[in-house]
């Protein structure tokens, strides 16, 4: 198991943690901050994917005017963790 812990940037949400299984799928993503329902959802999505399937949902959607979003910042983390 690996996890890793992302300073977020840009969104309401201070951090996310996020735990690989053995396998390589996500274990588990828990977000510090932010929109309680909206982050718990997104983070209850990814659970069981593969980081890049994960990345490829989520990378570019924009949470109203900001450039970025909690699920973008999942996947930039995500995009960070596996490049490690």
């Amino acid at each position: 198991m690996k996890t890793y812990k992302y300073a977020t940037r840009g969104v309401c949400s201070r951090s996310i943690t996020i735990t690989l299984a053995d396998d390589g799928t996500i274990e588990k993503v828990s977000f510090e901050g932010g929109c309680s329902g909206n982050t718990q959802g997104v983070a209850a999505l990814a659970r069981g994917m593969k980081p890049d399937e994960a990345i490829a949902r989520l990378e570019g959607i924009r949470c109203g005017f900001k450039p970025t979003s909690c699920p973008d910042q999942l996947a930039k983390a995500l995009r960070v963790m596996t490049e490690e």
